[in-house]
């Protein structure tokens, strides 16, 4: 289970250290196999998935209907595009260049833990979503039970 927000430096070469507090259960829950792939739902946000988590997202979205344009995009942003990643001895991951121009991410991005995966957004990208208030006619009944 991820949680947390942490700000990340991606250096020269396209890699980001996974931070500490992971470590650990990157390398024994996920076996040191992670899956980056792009958010279709967010610009900005790449997805990184532990493998095994990945393998059922993978097959849920690929057992979607093909005649349908809207999952034919999902298929493609989801699994044509995912690529698996294996931190070296430095605990760094390799992100391809293309996912990274795709969604902004520079030198400076943040990696959220949701729980099953990662989201790993662009600075701007995470500034701008994090200032963005739920408007009350936004509201769903599933939210509006929730006691924050």
């Amino acid at each position: 289970m991820f949680q947390g927000e942490t700000a990340i430096t991606v250096d020269d070469k396209g890699r980001l250290a996974i931070p500490t507090m992971y470590r650990d259960q990157v390398a024994g829950e996920c076996a040191n196999r992670l899956v980056i792939t792009y958010n279709p739902f967010e610009p900005g946000c790449l997805w990184l998935f532990p493998y095994a988590e990945w393998e059922q997202v993978r097959d849920q979205v690929n057992a979607l209907p093909k005649v349908k344009a809207a999952h034919r995009d999902m298929q493609m942003k989801l699994v044509g595009a995912a690529a698996e990643v294996e931190p070296d001895g430095s605990a760094r991951v390799l992100l391809p260049a293309s996912q990274r121009a795709a969604a902004g991410i520079e030198k400076k991005a943040v990696l959220l833990g949701m729980g099953n995966k990662f989201e790993l957004w662009s600075e701007q990208a995470h500034l701008a979503k994090i200032r963005q208030s739920i408007g009350e006619d936004e509201i769903t009944d599933e939210m509006a039970v929730l006691r924050l």
